[in-house]
Order: structure tokens, then sequence, then C-alpha cells
């Protein structure tokens, strides 16, 4: 039986493949300097300390342990949930050294929009410095791929060590056999659907950078605006029509994408996740206008904007509150399913809840079927095993407990318990919307509560969950050595 805890072998190969991503986040958090020059603001300089120390402290732990480059599966889920901190808290220190803002503050802002979560605490994002402002869409943009899985595409060598990091990032989708050829596509449809949204918010008439910054945080399913009013800001049906487009497209699997560039059309209309997020968007949008007084493109766009985890909105968060509580909770569930498997989505995922619906079908079947007779399921005629099914209920309920959990803890800070559940809902979903119960006001705890829910919806939970394991069981061996050597000093001295 393997050991769980963290020898100091494993802490060398941990640290030689942190290494990379380490660099790779420096060089990032570099470019917003470009546009601090192009505007001429000159106040990113103090912030190019930050990323400079991660790239070297990157360099130097890739070199020091280049020996050490047997990764395993723990080694990835340690790598995967320590370096979005890492991102998190270099560019918190970014925005500590540009801008007026708290430590905790700055982190939660940053981790939202690395996790693609949206949500400010920031109650005037208009008087932020242009090269701030970029900063946060540019983070959405690399987070919607995933932070481990833009530097494992670029910096670490194909093979085994290569699909540990992709998994450990809750993927297991492929488009070609080899991974980094998996990332290479995967990355092309992305710079694609980026240029495409880029060209036509200018010919809705945005400007360069309106229309750069919108296209990030929206094909990355991110939401955090660089307007107060977020997207409601442009008034203009034109623009929150593109938007609905992109956060579609952002929601929908990358390998379904892939099959559709190469001229099979029809793979988006068969695909079971793409067909259950169109009808969701449908029976959801006509159901809330039956049940409130409100305006046609303000459903249907925030009817998307759940179900794909944006979290872009075209009213403000008091106006939301304020809607009927059943259209909330019917936005709430699409918050919790999400869009696509394989796609920039938080969330749950369409595919474990129909695969979770199967499973339920299944059961009820079995029980009234005749004895001996072997009942299966499909989707789409491809079989569920039991292992998927068990790993889409198990998922689904840790998630649940998650949710419940810190609801409560949420709703103690808020007095606020039906908006509490809402902003919970929609944190550990990375979606962004929000009633309003989360602002700059907040408790600290309430606050750190909220950081930790963003950091595992966007893991899918499971990796940290490793994590705190191995540092659970890494300290209890720690303790047990320790205990060892005092005995054996104590006999030592008393003999």
């Amino acid at each position: 039986m393997r050991a769980n805890y963290l020898s100091k072998q494993d802490i060398k190969i941990t640290l030689h493949y942190l290494g990379y991503i380490m660099a790779g986040i420096g060089l990032i958090l570099i470019l917003p300097i470009t546009v601090d020059l192009i505007y001429g603001e000159l106040i990113y300089l103090n912030g190019l300390i930050p990323p400079i120390s991660s790239i070297l402290l990157g360099y130097i732990f890739v070199r020091k342990f280049r020996k050490y480059d047997k990764l395993r599966f723990k080694h990835g889920m340690l790598i995967s949930s320590v370096a979005w901190l890492w991102a998190g808290f270099v560019a918190a220190i970014i925005m500590m050294l540009t801008i007026d803002i708290s430590f905790l503050d700055a982190f939660f802002e940053n981790l939202s929009a690395w996790t693609g979560s949206g949500l400010t605490l920031i109650s005037d994002v208009e008087a932020l410095p242009m090269s701030i402002l970029f900063l946060r869409s540019l983070e959405q943009w690399i987070g919607g791929l995933g932070v481990v899985i833009i530097f494992i595409s670029i910096l670490i060598k194909p093979g085994t060590s290569a699909f540990k990091l992709y998994k450990s990032e809750a993927r297991e989708d492929k488009i070609k056999p080899n991974i980094k050829n998996t990332l290479k596509r995967t990355i092309e449809i992305y710079l694609v659907y980026t240029a495409l949204g880029i060209f036509l918010y200018i010919l809705a008439g945005l400007s360069i950078f309106d229309s750069i910054n919108l296209t990030f945080t929206t094909i990355s399913t991110g939401g955090m605006s660089i307007k107060n009013a977020n997207v409601g800001f442009y008034q203009n049906n034109i623009v929150y029509l593109i938007t609905i487009f992109l956060m579609i497209l952002g929601a929908t699997s990358f390998t379904v994408h892939y099959k559709m560039l190469k001229g099979n059309g029809k793979t988006i209309l068969k695909d079971i996740q793409f067909q259950f997020m169109i009808i969701a968007i449908i029976i959801s949008t006509i159901l809330i206008l039956l049940i409130a007084n409100i305006a046609p493109m303000n459903v249907i766009f925030h009817v998307v904007s759940a179900i794909t985890t944006t979290g872009a909105n075209i009213v403000p968060s008091s106006e939301l509150a304020s809607i009927a509580p059943a259209s909330l909770i019917i936005i709430m569930i699409l918050m919790l399913i999400g869009g696509s498997s394989g796609s920039t989505v938080g969330a749950m995922k369409i595919i474990r809840i129909v695969t979770f619906l199967k499973s339920i079908n299944l059961t009820v079947t079995n029980l009234i079927s005749p004895e001996n007779r072997v009942v299966k399921t499909k989707i789409k005629g491809k079989p569920i095993t039991e292992s998927e099914m068990k790993e889409s209920t198990s998922y689904i309920s840790v998630y649940l407990f998650f949710l419940l959990v810190s609801w409560i803890i949420m709703a103690f800070f808020t007095n606020d318990p039906f908006n509490a559940l809402f902003d919970t809902a929609s944190t550990i979903g990375n979606v962004g919307l929000s009633t309003g119960v989360i602002n700059e006001g907040l408790n600290p705890i309430a606050k750190i509560l909220l950081i930790f829910l963003m950091w595992i919806g966007r893991l899918e939970i499971i990796p940290v969950l490793l994590t705190f394991k191995i540092g659970i069981e890494t300290f209890e061996h720690a303790y047990k050595v320790f205990k060892k050597s005092t005995k054996r000093r104590i006999k030592r001295l008393i003999s």
C-alpha cells in the first residue's frame, strides 16, 4: 500500500512541476503593463515585482528539482490545488501595490477572476486603472481554460505527466489521443472564438478596449465586467445577443466545437449536453415569463448567464433580488446544473445531471423488473457504467453538502437566508450572479468562506479534498517521527 503522506521526494516532485506553472503565471501577469503604457497610467510598474518574483522562483524550482520528474496522481492533485491559490496570491499582491485595497479583498477579487466566478467586492470598478481592469479580464480568459492546462500545453513535455496534470484539473475529454495535441487544438478553438467575439463587438460599436475585455470575460464564462452596470452598461440589444451567443459557445464542449469546425456541423445538434442546455434555456425562459413581469431580453439573458455559469447581467443586483422568488429559484437551479463538461463552465455539469437521472431511472426500473433480468442504461446509445453512475451520484452529494453547510454560515452572517442561498450557489458554481449580499462590507470570515468555495468549485472539490487528506496524513506522519525521535533522545539522556 502506497503512503499518502508527502515524503521529501514527493515535495521535490511537486515543486518541480509547480515551478513551470509559477513561471507561466508570472509571464501572464506581466502582460497588463502593455495596457498601462498605452494609456500612460504608469501605475502597473510597481506591480511587476510579484510576477517577476514568481518567474524567478518557478525557474529555481524547475532547475533545482529537475531530476525529480516521476509524477504520480497525488502530485497532480496537489499541484493543481496550489497553483490556483498561487495565481490568486501573486495577482493580489499586484493589486495591493497598485490600488488601495486590503489583501483579503484583493485575494477575493483575483481568485474570483481566475476561477471565472465573476463576483466582485469593488463597488466602483470604473474608477480602477485600465491596466487593473485588463488584469481581471485576462485572469478570467486564462482561467477559463485552466491555469494548469495552459502551461502544461506550452511548458511540459507530452506523456504521462501531462495527462496526470490534465486530469488533476477535473478534465478528461480528449480531442486527440495525445494530451499535448488535445490542448493545442483546444487553445486554437479558444483563440478563434475570442477573435470572433472581439470582431463582433467592434461591429456592434464598442471600443477596442471594451471589445477585448468583454470577449475575454464572456467566452471564458467569467462575467466579471469592466463596467459597474456589467453588460447592462451598453443598453444595446445587439451587444446582449452577441454576449448570449458567446456564453453558449463557452459552455459547449471543446470536443463538440472541434468536430463541428472539422465540417461535421450536425455534431452540436446531436450532443446530449448541448440539447439539454438549449431545452433548459427555452423551458426556463417560458416559465419565468409566465411567473414574473420582466422584459423577455432580461429573462433570456439571465437564464443563459446562469446555466452557462457566466454571471454576466444587464440589471443591477438589487433589481435581480426583487424579482419573484420562484423565478430566482429557477435561475438558482440553472446555476447548480451548469453547462457542458469539457467547456469553460463551473457548477455540477450537465453530463453528471443526465447520468444521475439515468441512474435513478435504472434503480426504479430494476425494482419493478422481473428477477434475473439484466437492465442496462445508455446515453445516446453509449452504455453508462456503474462507476460513472457512482461518480456522478457521489459528486452531486458532496457538492450539495458543501452548498448546504456554506449556506447556513452565510445566512448567519447576512441575516438573509434566501439571498444567501442564491449567492452561495452562485459562488460554489463559479457563476457570479448576485442579489447583493456579497459586498465589501461582508464579514471577513464570510469572505474567506467564499474564497474557499470559489476554489473548490473550480477544481470540482475532489482535488482539494485529496490535498487536505494528504496534508493531514503528512502532519500525522511528521508527528509520529518527531515523537519517536524525542523518545530516543530521552532514553539516551537517561542512560
